[in-house]
């Protein structure tokens, strides 16, 4: 695999989006699953251009199916992703 590929997408209430992305391998003797949960917070199209989505959490695991399980719970649920999204924006405050 060498680009993300989208496992899981919805819409979020207020608008915007939330997606889990599986990422490239990145090979070794070790290889482990990886992907990432993203949180578009733009509902317009337009003003996401030029824009890369926050990433509100990164997961690994033996399996595809296992990251994804460990994700899907917090990406599916409305209350993780904004503790998520208010954890991302301390941590740029933070910088």
């Amino acid at each position: 695999m060498d680009s993300i590929e989208l496992l899981y997408s919805r819409e979020l209430p207020g608008g915007g989006r939330v997606t889990i992305e599986m990422l490239p391998e990145s090979g070794g003797e070790s290889a482990t699953c990886r992907a990432r949960i993203s949180v578009e917070r733009r509902s317009d199209p337009h003003r996401r251009e030029g824009h890369v989505p926050p990433v509100i959490v990164e997961g690994e695991a033996l399996t595809r199916s296992l990251v994804f399980d460990q994700l899907y719970e917090i990406a599916n649920d409305n209350v993780a992703v904004a503790r998520g999204l208010i954890q991302w924006q301390s941590k740029q405050r933070g910088k």
